[in-house]
């Protein structure tokens, strides 16, 4: 289904679906001990005279008429040596099979201390009620309200029956609350699979999953692929995570593919999320998943109050204001703890000389090079080039500055303004190293940390109960953006980071700062809520025609020489106009980032009101393309469903 329905080779999807080391032909560890039978031909030897035979072939004959099978160990107890059993089962005689085990003990398992709310029974109660084949449920529960709870009393209840449980989480590393909770609830039931494991790690994992041994596999992405042979329940948590999609290659998204593994199965699916996508919004809208709310959190604190500050009328330093500065000063006063969000790492976005008037650009891609004053570097955050830092210009010899802030030099002010508070970061420079991202939570979580900046990996579904105050320090960075989904992913972060801010009984606050206090999207979050954003956008969408009222397929193209990308897209397009009745085509036109890595990127953009039309119009331009000369002078792909544009 993947392959076909991402028009990807099959060879290629079924390599990804498997662990590097297997790839790579390396056996999966045994978890059966070998065990030995007679053949045939060793039944007969075995009725025959011993005369023929010496003492030790007879005996080992003899015991395997009696047991039937033997296992490796027991005959070695016997003093047959394994190099002995190979020269019986080299004259046919005998012949190695697995030894059946005992069936494992059910693992140990803590039971529930939590009492449900009546949101989290009902909500339970109607998953409870479709435990035969399969059904689809969407799981909108705002930050707090207690969807984890769900998911374990669901994986308890599958588990009673004998069956595995497929969680997907949008990256394991982030989440490190969940998987501490699961192991503590269901024990040695649960294996981890993704990508920062070790080949033999993920190959161990791997080969629990297909043997039914682990009965509750958590994974990323890939995990989608996860062998379940008693497969009960599929659940996809923050389902409206755009990591779900591959990138590159095989761009799948491990979302759909989630629902079209639990159909096939004949299982439940739960997608859950406080942001979900307007696709499954719709979805549930025309009744192809059953919606479940829990509107409510956990506790007394209820939902966090917001307040926006005006950029225009308030003086900042790198990045912080003057009101946000104060609300900082009396959270931490009443010995609370606060979280500044930032999707921006590094020191400065760019160098800049005041006398050039120039900005220190990537020769590689069309994008500057950001301060990393730590390490003392300017890195491309796109195709990692790195050079030396040097302030003073190499063409006029004046001190450049960084403009702009990044996580690195918001934290330096925030040292300087707290001398005396424990101040963390956390971004892709700080966690890189195996096990510094748990370090940094786990003070957090103690209370050790008093301000913690970040990125995007602050609103990942972290639980800090001390957290009272939630600053968004740039909302700006995702109101202009050109992508049709730019106002969904800005609104799915503010809230979601906006739900670290007050848990069980303490209040929250979210301070929000924007040059654009006025936006309509900023309105509706502080106005009503995501509900009532996620309405607005998706009436926006079905008279703009994008999805989920259309269905979108991307041709991307990139080569060295801008040129050659474009003759590729532009046949392409006259080719595919031909037999494009209900197809509409645009472009070709530049990627968002023209060149990256050294290559000029183009797209041409496929779109269809009818899923099938689409699908058998690129299948049908697919077959020409593989033939053209052009296509081989080209990088290109396919990315069916695109979640960027």
């Amino acid at each position: 289904f993947a392959a076909d329905y991402y028009h990807h080779p099959i060879g290629a999807v079924i390599n990804h679906a498997l662990p590097p080391a297997l790839r790579a032909g390396r056996a999966p560890p045994a978890t059966h001990e070998t065990a030995w039978r007679l053949t045939a031909l060793g039944s007969e030897e075995a009725r025959r005279p011993s005369a023929r035979r010496g003492a030790r072939q007879t005996a080992v004959l003899k015991n395997l008429a009696e047991a039937r099978l033997l296992g490796s160990r027991e005959l070695a107890a016997r003093g047959v040596a394994p190099a002995y059993l190979k020269r019986l089962a080299t004259r046919g005689w005998i012949e190695p099979c697995e030894l059946p085990t005992a069936a494992a003990a059910p693992p140990e398992r803590r039971a529930p201390t939590l009492t449900l709310t009546a949101d989290q029974a009902a909500a339970l109660q109607a998953i409870e009620a479709e435990a035969q084949g399969f059904a689809a449920f969407l799981l909108h529960g705002i930050t707090g309200s207690g969807k984890t709870e769900i998911f374990l009393r669901l994986i308890a209840t599958v588990l009673d029956r004998d069956r595995q449980t497929l969680l997907l989480v949008p990256e394991i590393g982030l989440t490190p609350q969940l998987v501490g909770r699961l192991r503590e609830r269901f024990g040695d039931a649960l294996v981890v699979l993704h990508s920062a494991l070790t080949q033999r790690e993920r190959l161990a994992a791997w080969r629990k999953a297909q043997t039914g041994e682990a009965m509750l596999v958590v994974g990323t992405r890939s995990a989608v692929f996860a062998p379940l042979p008693r497969a009960g329940l599929v659940i996809v948590d923050e389902e409206h995570d755009a990591s779900y999609k591959q990138q590159e290659g095989f761009r799948y998204s491990a979302r759909d593919l989630a629902v079209a593994r639990a159909r096939g199965l004949g299982v439940r699916v739960v997608l859950a999320s406080a942001t979900p996508s307007l696709e499954s919004l719709h979805n549930a809208a025309s009744g192809r998943y059953k919606l479940l709310r829990l509107p409510r959190r956990i506790g007394a604190a209820g939902p966090p109050a917001f307040r926006v500050i005006d950029l225009k009328k308030h003086a900042t330093r790198q990045g912080l204001s003057t009101p946000l500065l104060a609300s900082i000063d009396a959270h931490l006063g009443r010995g609370n703890q606060v979280i500044l969000f930032l999707n921006r790492r590094g020191f400065a976005p760019a160098l800049f000389c005041p006398q050039c008037l120039t900005a220190e650009e990537c020769d590689r891609c069309d994008a500057r090079l950001t301060v990393h004053a730590r390490t003392g570097t300017l890195l491309c955050h796109h195709c990692g080039r790195e050079r030396p830092l040097r302030w003073a210009c190499e063409r006029c010899g004046t001190e450049r500055i960084g403009v702009g802030a990044g996580t690195e030099r918001v934290t330096d002010v925030l040292r300087s303004l707290y001398p005396d508070r424990q101040i963390a970061r956390l971004d892709r420079d700080v966690v890189s190293r195996r096990g510094a991202l748990d370090a940094v939570l786990e003070d957090v979580a103690r209370g050790a940390t008093q301000i913690l900046v970040g990125t995007q990996m602050l609103t990942k579904g972290h639980d800090f109960p001390r957290v009272t105050l939630v600053g968004v320090l740039n909302a700006d960075q995702g109101l202009f953006g050109t992508d049709f989904r730019s106002n969904e992913r800005l609104a799915q972060t503010i809230v979601q980071v906006a739900g670290r801010a007050g848990r069980r009984d303490q209040p929250g606050e979210v301070v929000i700062q924007t040059s654009f206090p006025e936006h309509p999207l900023l309105q509706s979050l502080l106005d009503a809520d995501y509900t009532a954003f996620a309405a607005l956008a998706l009436e926006e969408r079905r008279h703009a025609s994008w999805p989920p009222f259309s269905h979108l397929a991307v041709w991307r193209a990139e080569a060295p020489a801008r040129a050659r990308v474009f003759e590729f897209l532009t046949k392409l397009r006259e080719h595919a106009a031909h037999h494009a009745d209900a197809v509409q085509i645009l472009g070709p036109a530049p990627a968002p980032l023209e060149r990256s890595r050294g290559r000029y990127r183009a797209q041409l953009l496929f779109q269809s009101r009818a899923r099938n039309a689409l699908q058998t119009h690129i299948a049908a331009t697919l077959a020409a393309v593989r033939g053209w000369r052009e296509a081989r002078r080209v990088r290109w792909s396919i990315d069916i469903d695109p979640v960027e544009i």
